[in-house]
């Protein structure tokens, strides 16, 4: 396949950043942080797009759909990355949210060569997960071109499925194929080519709003609190105190006896205390309120 680099503003040379190699450090630092600061600017121009977007993964995960990432090397790797904080975040299960590498595991630590030009492979790992049209699908690729990305989204077009893409070239191929494109043109890189820069603190802070938008959407957040949260360390054994306090405004020793009669479950702590009910009335408010800590309250 022939490749045309010319034409991607992501390949393009970045003429504040021509002479880097004589800089001071200080200086270095100063101009890699003031393209930097362009990065927020251009997520902030897609904004709507990442609000279809989100909308498409809530209502899937309101249907017990889930959310597949797709991606190579470095785009994988952030697919990957967001994927695997959402359980101890929200807790998600697992196989809601599920982040796919060109390469397979061993390419989450090391290249894989020729890896990410499979666009059959790309489509095989979609069909070893049954995915399906209740599912969606974003592809991540800076490039937005990547063969094993464009399979994985030909598949999950084919079986009816939401398509999304996040990549940073206008025009790109997975953008003409998505039927959400997200494109934040972040523009060349500190070093050309080197799209883990500019182009890859984009995709990080895309990838945010999608699973944490989608899980405030399905009832993961109450105020700003991740009532879901699982306490795995004594860290988050902490946080769930602190948070059951701050949503009941209840003393530390009221937080601790409701975490207790709600088996370290924090929403189920917070409706029990602030709809006044025991815990198995709390529970059964969450589940007829499709697990809304503000429904199940004012529901009571």
């Amino acid at each position: 396949m022939k490749i045309d680099l010319t034409k991607m503003v992501t390949e393009s040379r970045n003429s504040a950043s021509a002479e880097i190699d004589t800089l001071s450090t200080i200086d270095m630092l100063s101009v890699i942080n003031q393209e930097d600061q362009k990065v927020a600017l251009a997520v902030e121009a897609v904004l709507p797009d990442i609000a279809r977007a989100v909308d498409a993964i809530a209502d899937a995960f309101m249907q017990g759909g889930r959310l597949i990432y797709s991606g190579a090397g470095t785009s994988g790797r952030l697919g990957i990355l967001d994927a695997s904080e959402c359980p101890p975040t929200f807790g998600s299960k697992p196989e809601q949210v599920v982040g796919l590498i060109a390469g397979g595991h061993k390419a989450i630590l090391k290249a894989v060569e020729n890896a990410e030009d499979n666009r059959e492979i790309g489509a095989g790992d979609l069909q070893a997960l049954d995915f399906s049209s209740k599912d969606v699908l974003v592809g991540i690729a800076a490039s937005g071109r990547t063969p094993y990305v464009l399979g994985a989204m030909d598949y999950a077009k084919s079986v009816g499925a939401t398509v999304a893409c996040i990549s940073c070239n206008p025009q790109s191929p997975m953008s003409q194929a998505a039927d959400i494109a997200i494109t934040p043109v972040v523009g060349p890189e500190i070093v050309t080519g080197s799209s883990r820069l500019k182009a890859g603190t984009a995709q990080k802070l895309i990838l945010n709003m999608l699973t944490t938008g989608a899980m405030i959407k399905t009832g993961k957040v109450y105020g700003n609190l991740m009532v879901d949260v699982e306490a795995t360390n004594a860290k988050l054994v902490e946080r769930q105190k602190n948070i059951v306090m701050a949503a009941a405004e209840c003393s530390r020793e009221e937080a601790i006896d409701a975490l207790a009669a709600c088996n370290g479950h924090c929403k189920t702590a917070i409706v029990m205390l602030l709809a006044g009910v025991d815990a198995c009335q709390a529970a059964s408010l969450l589940d007829e309120n499709q697990g809304f800590t503000r429904k199940a309250i004012s529901n009571k």
